[in-house]
């Protein structure tokens, strides 16, 4: 039974869907390849896991030809915003402010990324000229 909405992956489904992104639709044995530079992660898992994902509606799998391909349903940042959405929501009680200062208290971000969020806050208070 395919859910209507995707659900929510787990550490080992974000994996997967990293590779799905990177390299666009793949049959379980590319992934799994992709997946071996790290902990060894047993081909018939990497089925396993596509399958279950299939049911969570996390992927689609083509099955026009003998070997099925696999594509991430949802794309990258549409994903990423999600589980910001939920994490946001769980853990932050919906405050943003909270949220962002949590992160950048955690990892301190790169001048570039600091650019970028200042030019975002502009953006956002329609200060931007373009």
């Amino acid at each position: 039974m395919t859910r209507k909405a995707p659900m929510r992956p787990t550490d080992a489904e974000l994996e997967i869907l990293r590779v799905l992104w990177r390299r666009g639709p793949a049959t379980v044995r590319e992934v799994h390849e992709a997946l071996e530079r790290g902990p060894s992660v047993g081909y018939t898992t990497v089925l396993k896991l596509l399958q279950i994902m299939t049911e969570k509606g996390l992927v689609h799998r083509d099955e026009t030809t003998r070997t099925h391909v696999y594509a991430a349903r949802l794309g990258e940042k549409e994903a990423q915003q999600k589980l910001v959405d939920e994490l946001l929501e769980k853990a932050f009680g919906g405050s943003a402010s909270q949220l962002v200062m949590r992160a950048l208290s955690a990892k301190p971000a790169s001048a570039e990324e600091l650019r970028e969020i200042r030019q975002l806050l502009r953006d956002l208070e329609g200060g931007a000229t373009r």
